[in-house]
């Protein structure tokens, strides 16, 4: 069995899509129609952009979107999923791709849900942290004994744990996790923190956005960030959707159970590779390629 998979915020660079508008005139069509739909032209930033300009979540998010539905998109008949997932992010992608959703509804709710992220890591200073070379229960006992919000928020793949939350809670955190034998502990360049209890804001406000949005029944089911588990039902995928900005990226347990539903073949759509090489540290035996 088949599954692709989307890649989330990270995976972006200056040139990404490029070659997708310069030769594909369908995929430059859907750039063109992103770029009416957001009112500014984002291909002049990804394309030729400063890393700062893509950066911005409010950039990098629909960036990202686009260039992984576009290029699931030219893969025309060769797109035949059995289940798709994404992290974080590219759960939205992955909803678009296998048909839950609309390409322009996609790029709407990807933008709106940029901007109430943005804005809620404006209201609250706040950042997250990788943890490498610790077991999850371990790094999930200190984020429970620290009284400042610190939560587990993306478990990518085994000894592999990004935490968010308060600055002084990565703080302390990172500091008895040092303690406790963590390989690395270190602060990721973001300016928010992501899939935490400070994310409430921005989930109030995509809430709204996603009740009032149509979705249908996928072609395959999409294995959810929430619960790591397979779901076809819209009004499922709604309610998992809205609760994933304050909940864990649950990745690791996503992997396994694709495998468990028997997927043996994995296709990475967007920019970079990083699942893939999670993917790989979840399942050795795991095929994974870029699309």
């Amino acid at each position: 069995m088949k599954a692709y998979v989307f890649p989330g915020q990270g995976a972006q660079f200056i040139g990404m899509g490029k070659d997708l508008y310069d030769n594909n005139p369908i995929a430059k069509e859907m750039f063109e129609k992103a770029n009416t739909i957001l009112g500014y032209r984002i291909t002049d930033i990804m394309f030729a952009g400063t890393e700062d300009e893509l950066k911005q979540t409010k950039v990098t998010q629909p960036a990202i979107f686009l260039h992984s539905v576009i290029l699931a998109k030219t893969l025309g008949e060769n797109f035949k999923p059995n289940m798709v997932a994404g992290h974080s992010l590219g759960e939205f992608s992955a909803l678009v791709a296998n048909g839950a959703l609309s390409f322009e509804d996609g790029l709407k709710l990807v933008y709106q849900r940029a901007m109430a992220m943005q804005k809620a890591c404006e209201a609250q200073p706040s950042t997250m942290a990788a943890i490498l070379g610790l077991d999850d229960i371990i790094v999930e006992e200190v984020c429970g004994s620290i009284a400042d919000v610190v939560v587990p928020a993306n478990y990518n793949s085994p000894g592999q744990l990004v935490i968010s939350g308060s600055i002084d809670g990565i703080d302390k955190a990172i500091e008895q996790l040092s303690a406790k034998g963590a390989k690395r502990a270190l602060k990721l360049p973001v300016g928010g923190a992501f899939h935490s209890p400070l994310m409430e804001p921005a989930r109030n406000e995509l809430a709204a956005a996603i009740e009032a949005t149509p979705f249908s029944r996928p072609i395959c089911p999409v294995y959810q960030n929430v619960t790591a588990s397979a779901v076809s039902e819209p009004s499922k995928i709604k309610e998992n959707l809205i609760a994933q900005l304050t909940a864990p990226v649950k990745w690791t347990q996503t992997v396994q159970n694709m495998i468990a539903d028997g997927c043996n073949d994995f296709t990475e759509v967007g920019p970079g590779k990083v699942l893939q090489g999670l993917i790989k540290k979840i399942n050795k035996e795991a095929q994974a390629v870029s699309a």
